[in-house]
């Protein structure tokens, strides 16, 4: 019989109620191995099936595509493990056999595939930036903390020596209370392809199931222009350059500064339409104050498409240059460059002459999360964490759809960015609640995505 959308989630339901939310999160793995099933063959996918297949105690019983010619790097690393074009029908045949599952896919189905898994009691590691939107990231959390299942976000860098080092050194104070983060990406928004308007429609090829990418996507038709990479440009697939990088630069600013939700956020950009992300924008979050801040707020701008702080905030000498994409943190006492992905420096360098940097070690990521699932444990990575982390960076999104700037003469230009005013334990915003339809979006039908 084949899957459909009411019968997968009737069955998701069924296998929930029978387990009991609070006995997913078990001590003791009942198979041998974490039996791991993987919604993404290739691309970032493919990164994450080598990384956590690479722990000895995981076995692959399960590789979900929409495209058939994507499993060979994953049939040659791992051969005989069995091929799936839909999730759902692959959860729902394997069953038992799966205890956790890594999404990667485009980002616009993160959250179906994520909560499906989730509802039927499996562990999730899923890309960043985790979810589309900020409801969607807000469902993502509510429902881990329900089932108690073990999760992660694919920031990777989260669990590397670098990053590591850079938020123990503000955590322990080495430059003093930060009072300003300037983070910022080289890449642009729309860099993979420049288009304004959706490109003329192409053949779909004999090995592509359009109809599963699109999933809960609006349909349109295909073109190369979205698969199998070029998708991240697009509003109804990916985020843009924040999207893309948002979770992995400011995941650092997020830890050393115990940052959850802004107050405010307010954004420029250099023209968007309603279909392509802008080349480059500017975004300015307020969060409210903590022990670890100068002050009663924290300004974190993030800036991206080669625009980036002035090097000289950061009392670098005149003969270096801020990296092409990081964080610079100006504190009380000192600044702290950190470079995606590099090991932290401080500045002026007059100032911290004979520092001696601690010891610290990397981990795998992929392994911390196998680990956590093995064990019945969180990660600090988890939704938890997670959750708050990528609904921010959606806000960012938000707030870049209603700024001003255009790209194309047909698109209305507002006069001045408008700022949002952020209700985030109610997912509101106060000061335009005619904005708020942006912190969701509309699913196709069959495709509708319930909440947690």
């Amino acid at each position: 019989m084949p899957i459909t959308r009411r019968s997968f989630l009737r069955q998701s339901t069924l296998a929930t109620s029978a387990l009991g939310f609070p006995a997913v999160l078990r001590s003791a793995n009942p198979n041998s191995k974490l039996q791991v099933a993987s919604i993404g063959a290739n691309g970032m996918a493919f990164t994450d099936i080598k990384n956590i297949g690479a722990h000895p105690a995981v076995k692959y019983v399960g590789f979900c595509d929409i495209d058939s010619t994507r499993f060979d790097k994953a049939d040659a690393d791992f051969p005989g493990v069995p091929h799936f074009a839909d999730f759902r029908e692959m959860l729902a045949q394997l069953g038992d056999t799966v205890d956790a599952v890594s999404v990667g896919t485009p980002d616009h189905m993160h959250a179906w595939a994520a909560m499906s898994a989730m509802r039927a009691g499996k562990h999730v590691y899923c890309q960043k930036p985790l979810a589309h939107t900020v409801w969607e990231a807000r469902q993502m959390r509510l429902l881990a903390e329900k089932t108690g299942v073990t999760t992660q976000m694919g920031n990777q860098i989260h669990s590397a020596i670098e990053y590591r080092l850079g938020t123990r050194l503000i955590r322990e104070g080495a430059i003093g209370k930060v009072k300003e983060v300037h983070s910022w990406v080289a890449v642009t928004g729309n860099e993979r392809n420049r288009l304004l308007q959706p490109p003329p429609p192409e053949k779909v090829p004999a090995h592509v199931n359009w109809d599963l990418w699109i999933g809960a996507a609006p349909m349109r038709d295909y073109s190369f222009s979205y698969h199998p990479f070029v998708w991240r440009d697009w509003q109804d697939f990916g985020g843009g350059a924040l999207g893309d990088f948002g979770c992995h630069i400011l995941d650092p600013v997020f830890t050393a500064l115990d940052l959850n939700a802004p107050l405010t956020v307010r954004a420029e950009n250099s023209g968007i339409n309603d279909e392509i992300w802008p080349t480059n924008q500017t975004i300015e979050y307020v969060f409210p104050g903590n022990d670890r801040i100068a002050g009663d707020t924290l300004k974190v701008t993030w800036t991206d498409g080669g625009l980036r702080p002035d090097r000289k905030i950061a009392k670098m000498p005149d003969n270096l240059e801020l990296p092409r994409s990081g964080s610079v943190f100006i504190g009380e006492e000192g600044n702290l460059v950190l470079a995606h992905v590099g090991g932290p420096r401080m500045y002026p360098l007059e100032k911290f002459q004979g520092f001696k940097y601690p010891k610290e070690e990397g981990r795998s990521h992929w392994h911390v999360w196998v680990d956590a699932c093995l064990a019945g444990e969180k990660t600090s990575d988890g939704f938890h964490y997670a959750g708050p982390l990528a609904e921010t960076v959606q806000l960012g999104n938000v707030a870049t759809r209603l700024a001003r700037g255009v790209m194309d003469p047909r698109i209305h230009r507002e006069d001045t960015p408008r700022l949002i005013e952020w209700d985030a334990e109610n997912l509101r915003i106060p000061n335009l609640p005619e904005a708020e339809k942006l912190l969701t979006k509309t699913y196709r039908p069959g495709w509708e995505l319930a909440p947690a």
